[in-house]
């Protein structure tokens, strides 16, 4: 005998709640469900410019037609850092891989920040995005309470979103150019209002460009952008910015890690710290 519409509705009711109960509630495919496809595997892999060196035909030292001061940054692959031999050789500033996601905190992190800190470097922890993952707000949260956080200390820059090419799959994390601008909006609100500075952007301008269309040039009111560009021109940026304050232009040189240069004066540098 087929079953009486009233007792279809019951199955299907009874369907949804099975449903519900596995997916722990979560019905729409967001980042919580692209998480269990795209599981953080070799966060020790992913650093800086880690998307644009695998892209780049000689990511290796180059010499920046700038004058602007010379700084890296760093992550775990580059273990204890030899700070005092990297002041010597005229670093002024260095940042240092601190998160990425909401479970992964670099092992070196308290010998890298603080080593530079020690010798009398400027300096400051980076998030690696992994916008397919969890929502920018909560990846903020994260670095903010695991190393991210700042301090009036006239040695702390404010934080950086690394937002780069996926090292897990499809380029853009599977989210639309909108997506991906809310996402990155939510991150740096998110940021400013646990540390009370807005942070610095890190991208390329292919990525940029690609993964957000270089549409919304309302984050240069606020955002340095640090373009990466391994060459000896920093080349176009993206829409609304008229300078870059810093620039990634090889991944291995003079420094450990990655080489990088400020486009300005040690008090500008000062002042980036001090947000003045």
């Amino acid at each position: 005998m087929a079953p009486s519409p009233r007792n279809r509705i019951i199955r299907r009711l009874s369907t949804a709640t099975a449903v519900l109960a596995l997916t722990g509630g979560a019905l729409a495919a967001g980042p919580a469900a692209s998480a269990k496809t795209n599981p953080i595997t070799h966060p020790d892999q992913d650093h800086m410019g880690s998307g644009l060196a695998a892209r780049s035909s000689n990511p290796g030292s180059v010499t920046p037609m700038v004058s602007g001061l010379p700084g890296l940054d760093v992550a775990s692959y580059q273990g204890n850092v030899n700070w005092s031999s990297v002041k010597a050789n005229g670093a002024t500033f260095a940042y240092t891989k601190a998160t990425e996601g909401t479970s992964y905190q670099n092992p070196y992190f308290a010998q890298q920040y603080n080593g530079a800190y020690n010798v009398g470097l400027i300096r400051g922890a980076y998030h690696f995005a992994t916008p397919n993952t969890s929502s920018g707000a909560a990846q903020a949260d994260y670095f903010a309470a695991h190393g991210g956080g700042w301090s009036a200390d006239h040695h702390t820059l404010p934080g950086a979103l690394d937002i780069e090419y996926n090292p897990y799959g499809a380029t853009c994390y599977g989210l639309s150019q909108a997506s991906m601008r809310s996402w990155i909006h939510a991150f740096l609100n998110e940021y400013h209002a646990r540390t009370g500075r807005w942070a610095v952007i890190y991208s390329t301008l292919d990525w940029w460009t690609s993964c957000t269309g270089n549409t919304d040039s309302t984050f240069a009111a606020n955002d340095p952008f640090w373009i990466a560009k391994y060459s000896s021109s920093a080349g176009s940026l993206p829409a609304g910015y008229g300078a870059y304050t810093f620039w990634q232009y090889a991944s291995s040189g003079t420094f450990p890690g990655d080489q990088d240069v400020f486009n300005g004066s040690q008090a500008r540098l000062l002042a980036l710290a001090d947000n003045t």
